[in-house]
């Protein structure tokens, strides 16, 4: 199993990043693991809700089906996917306001079979980057 946390203050405030987050069309501006809806998302995102996506890490692509497990506005986004091979994520991003700018924290975590031992750090030592990188352009998305 795979586990990332990544946590950065942007200078955006909470009500623009959100708008962003929760808006599954802005997920090829910003999110850099995304590489395509293959089903059309909903506009909005609420509990409940259902995604199919394509993303690619360590160079490998793969569908994810997810579910909005948690939708609370302003405040948090969680949804859980699995794809091929048995491979289970779920991600949280949790919005914490300070004055102007915002704490962003993504939590992410990745299971399967193929997710051990060399490979599981590698797709964590990917995630880091992806998600670091994602948050810096969501940043410049969100104050645009």
């Amino acid at each position: 199993m795979g586990h990332v946390n990544v946590s950065q203050e942007l200078p955006v405030s909470v009500d623009k990043l959100w708008s962003t987050i929760s808006d599954p069309r802005t997920w090829d501006s910003w999110l850099t693991i995304h590489a395509g809806w293959l089903e059309e998302p909903p506009t909005a995102l609420a509990e409940g809700a259902k995604l199919t996506e394509k993303v690619v890490m360590l160079g490998m692509a793969n569908k994810l089906e997810w579910t909005v497990e948690k939708c609370d506005p302003g405040s948090e986004l969680v949804i859980a996917g699995s794809g091929m091979a048995g491979v289970k994520t779920r991600f949280s991003f949790a919005l914490t306001a300070s004055g102007d700018s915002t704490t962003v924290t993504v939590d992410a975590e990745f299971s399967g079979s193929l997710i051990v031992g060399a490979l599981g750090k590698a797709v964590e030592k990917d995630a880091n980057k992806n998600l670091s990188d994602s948050l810096e352009k969501l940043a410049v998305l969100a104050a645009a």
